[in-house]
């Protein structure tokens, strides 16, 4: 007794059009003749015109793929230049005791965030009666050197908000601990706020506040007290 022959199943079909690239050159007709439904309006058209019109879909993605693309480098290329301006005028400061202010007053400028604040603290005597050297409380400085990278989300009532020229109107935070080099203690705390509560969203990458926060640290360092050398 012989044994059925089992059924051809639509994957034996896939597998054998995929094995055999030339069959359509054998049967050219079934180009015109096979009838499948369009997406777009629900038509019937030929195998050759899905062909093309999936070929078009797939060439409009990569289009709208390599639209972003370079959106997006357009917008890095803005935001390096930014970067490339606020850390110019750091270097211009002449006068080390200006330089926090400077560091609130550009960062605001070029890259609109509506309010800066900024406290120091562990300064050299020359600069401990300056206002950004004073009001933060042991609290604060413990939470800025617990901050292992910035925080960002919303304003709950946090007592470096208050720093801020108008605290209400302050939706979302971005606090941006400043450190000596990889020290595990802050010497400050910079604060950005926007009336926005999704410009500084819990969910946002921080690389680029923490580029800023190495900068602006860098810049204050002027205003630490000097450490004598090591003698032998």
């Amino acid at each position: 007794m012989t044994q059925p022959i089992p059924p051809i199943t639509e994957d034996d079909i896939a597998q054998y059009l995929a094995n055999s690239p030339d069959f359509f050159e054998r049967h050219a007709g079934l180009l015109a003749e096979v009838q499948l439904t369009s997406p777009h309006g629900g038509r019937a058209v030929s195998l050759q015109e899905r062909q093309a019109e999936m070929l078009r879909e797939k060439i409009k993605g990569l289009e709208l793929k390599a639209a972003e693309m370079v959106r997006h480098g357009k917008e890095n290329t803005a935001i390096a230049d930014k970067l490339q301006r606020w850390t110019r005028e750091l270097l211009m400061v002449r006068e080390a005791r200006e330089v926090p202010l400077v560091v609130a007053v550009e960062l605001a400028s070029q890259f609109m965030v509506p309010q800066v604040a900024i406290k120091v603290w562990g300064v050299a005597d020359a600069f401990a009666h300056e206002a950004y050297a004073q009001g933060a409380s042991e609290d604060v400085r413990a939470f800025a050197s617990s901050l292992t990278a910035p925080y960002c989300g919303n304003n709950p009532g946090l007592e470096a908000a208050q720093w801020l020229a108008d605290p209400s109107a302050a939706a979302s935070l971005a606090l941006i601990p400043l450190r000596a080099g990889a020290a595990p203690q802050a010497f400050g705390l910079l604060v950005l706020a926007s009336a926005d509560p999704q410009r500084f969203a819990p969910d946002m990458g921080t690389d680029f506040l923490e580029r800023i926060g190495e900068l602006a640290s860098a810049a204050l360092a002027r205003l630490r007290p000097v450490v004598p050398a090591a003698t032998e």
